[in-house]
């Protein structure tokens, strides 16, 4: 990348519209790969998010119905532990997906 961006620079006759495009050109894989990699990253922190979410509604309709608050935080607790160990086993899944997207990017 920064060889291809150092070579549109060579060219002393070339306009700077002309080198802007040429190094825009030679960093757009790089922005790819780096788009892809946040949105899978965003994705699996989005429906993290909305687990754990779940979980506090549950809590907090248990609290309200009456039920005492240690028993409450225990079951907050468990349904947090819960989505975050069912979602440290998507993660093998998202690694494959962002080396997809990457070997297809470099291709």
């Amino acid at each position: 990348m920064f060889h291809c961006s150092a070579a549109c620079c060579e060219d002393s006759t070339a306009s700077m519209q002309h080198v802007h495009t040429c190094i825009e050109r030679c960093h757009a894989p790089l922005a790819q790969a780096q788009a892809g990699v946040t949105s899978e990253l965003e994705r699996f922190q989005d429906r993290l998010t909305r687990c754990t979410m779940d979980c506090s509604d549950k809590a907090k309709d248990a609290f309200d119905s009456g039920t005492k608050e240690p028993v409450v935080k225990q079951l907050l607790s468990s349904c947090v532990v819960k989505c975050v160990d069912d979602h440290i086993n998507l993660i093998p899944s998202m690694t494959k997906k962002i080396q997809e997207t990457l070997t297809a990017i470099g291709k």
